[in-house]
């Protein structure tokens, strides 16, 4: 069981922030699968935030609802004062953790000083997270990178002005920026930090199994994983490192199991999005859920020219009764 601050996260499982994923109907959909202890938002600009212009878009993508729980909201940006507010705005909002991205590795992040960026500037990075403490009641979490690149690993030393900063915990992806998503995730590096601090330390790279996140576990001595990129591949990833931690068998999903997750979600969506936007976000997740299925490639090249959701709609229908038709002959 891990604690941060007041909050327990049972299993020691987060889904992870990630931009244009985990939104309110993808967080819905891992949480009812089950397995998962804490879902987290899409990363919120503070500027986008705490702007009168661009505040009702943004409090809109901010919507969750209680199934959701525990959730936390994730915020980025470069300045002290605009975190802070922002911070405040979105305790008001109810979450049950605020979390500080300084790990984001995307350039046009980087070049606005936000994110990984302020693992250059660890004096900018420790005022900043001591404004946001301040104004909040609940508990923060900070997730990190390894540092800019090889030569600038920051992250022990962001690891203590966390800690003696009053975070209550840290996640690490154990990559540097630099590397963005490449080359292996350097899981020592997970342990070295959780041997530094007294407060939990997460870990975060290559969960793609619930054996790797064991693994992790085991040999970093991590409190708990971030798994994020999987997830969208594979939303049972939760519910089978649950079972795993519990010594339970882990369950595969059935190709009716994947039908009716798939159709659901996709059906949220729908109901939700404006057509363009919703047949955007369709193509991208079925990407992603036909990955490694019989015949996925053949889905994937067809709803590239179809013209509407409800054809999409049908066409995911046909490609699930065809499949469930081969398994039965």
């Amino acid at each position: 069981m891990l604690k941060i601050g007041a909050i327990t996260v049972d299993p020691p499982l987060v889904l992870a922030p990630m931009a244009g994923v985990t939104d309110r109907d993808f967080r819905l959909i891992v949480r009812r699968i089950g397995g998962v202890g804490l879902v987290s938002m899409e990363f919120i600009s503070s500027r986008a935030l705490t702007d009168k212009r661009a505040r009702a878009k943004t409090l809109e993508l901010m919507h969750f609802v209680d199934e959701e729980r525990p959730l936390a909201i994730q915020i980025y940006g470069a300045d002290v004062d605009t975190m802070a507010e922002a911070a405040r705005m979105v305790e008001e909002l109810g979450p049950d953790i605020c979390d500080i991205n300084m790990g984001c590795p995307a350039n046009k992040v980087l070049k606005g000083c936000a994110g990984a960026a302020l693992m250059g500037d660890l004096d900018l990075a420790e005022r900043m997270i001591a404004a946001v403490r301040r104004v909040l009641t609940i508990p923060l979490t900070v997730k990190f990178r390894l540092g800019l690149n090889d030569s600038a690993r920051t992250y022990l030393e962001l690891g203590r002005i966390c800690e003696a900063n009053g975070v209550d915990a840290v996640a690490m992806h154990a990559r540097t920026a630099k590397q963005m998503f490449r080359g292996a995730a350097e899981w020592p590096e997970i342990a070295r930090l959780k041997e530094t601090l007294a407060i939990p330390v997460l870990g975060n790279g290559d969960i793609k199994s619930a054996d790797d996140a064991l693994r992790m576990m085991h040999e970093t001595g991590c409190d708990g994983v971030l798994v994020g990129r999987a997830a969208t591949k594979n939303p049972w990833i939760f519910s089978q490192i649950a079972a795993r931690m519990a010594d339970r068998a882990e369950a595969e999903p059935s190709m009716t199991d994947r039908r009716d997750l798939i159709l659901t979600h996709f059906r949220l969506i729908a109901g939700r999005e404006p057509s363009k936007h919703a047949l955007h976000k369709l193509r991208k997740f079925t990407g992603w859920y036909t990955h490694g299925l019989p015949h996925g490639a053949t889905l994937r090249r067809q709803i590239n020219d179809l013209p509407d959701v409800e054809t999409f709609l049908a066409a995911v229908e046909k490609f699930f009764e065809d499949a469930l038709a081969r398994d039965a002959a």
